[in-house]
C-alpha cells in the first residue's frame, strides 16, 4: 500500500507574529512528537505560515491554543503555489533595462524609476528617477528595488 504524500496547510497568523507563532508551534511539535514534516514562514506573505503534514488533524493538534494563531485555512495548498517562496532567486535575475521599478529603501524610497543599466556581477542597477524634476542617474543595489512593470518588447528591435 502506498504511503499518502504529505499535504501543505496554510495557517492564518497575526500579521508580524509569524516567526513567534512558528517557534511556539515548532516547540509543541517537538515536545509532543506530532508528525509535522515542515514549517514555512515566507517573508513575502504576511499573516500566514505553511505547515506540511500527512493529515489536517496533526496541524490542528500543533496549532491548538497557540498565541497569535487565528485559524487554519480549510483546504490544503498546492506545492506549486508556494514553491516560489522556497527557492528564492536574486532580484537581479528578473531585472532588465527599461523595466519600471519602485525604490524600496534608502533616501529615494517610494519613488518609481526606469532601469538604464544592470550590472549582474555587482548586483547593482542604475536608475533614472521618473518623479524627479531633472534626470539624475543613481546606482543602487538590486535589493533596494521592486519590479513594477516589465519593459515592453517591440518587434524588430528596440
Amino acid at each position: 500500500m502506498a504511503k499518502p504524500s504529505a499535504k501543505i496547510f496554510a495557517v492564518r497568523i497575526t500579521t508580524g507574529q509569524e516567526r513567534n507563532a512558528a517557534k511556539l508551534i515548532a516547540a509543541r511539535v517537538e515536545v509532543n512528537k506530532i508528525p509535522i514534516k515542515a514549517l514555512l514562514v515566507p517573508d513575502a506573505i504576511k499573516g500566514y505560515i505553511f505547515i506540511e503534514a500527512d493529515s489536517p488533524h496533526f496541524v490542528e493538534q500543533a496549532i491548538a491554543g497557540i498565541k497569535h494563531v487565528k485559524s487554519k485555512v480549510p483546504d490544503f495548498v498546492n506545492f506549486s503555489e508556494i514553491e516560489k517562496y522556497i527557492v528564492r532567486k536574486p532580484v537581479i535575475e528578473e531585472l532588465n533595462e527599461n523595466d519600471i521599478v519602485e525604490v524600496i529603501g534608502g533616501p529615494f524610497k517610494g519613488m518609481r524609476a526606469k532601469i538604464t543599466r544592470v550590472d549582474k556581477s555587482k548586483e547593482e542597477v542604475t536608475l533614472e528617477l521618473l518623479e524627479a524634476t531633472f534626470t539624475l542617474p543613481i546606482t543602487v543595489h538590486s535589493d533596494y528595488v521592486k519590479l513594477v512593470e516589465k519593459a515592453k518588447v517591440t518587434e524588430g528591435g528596440v
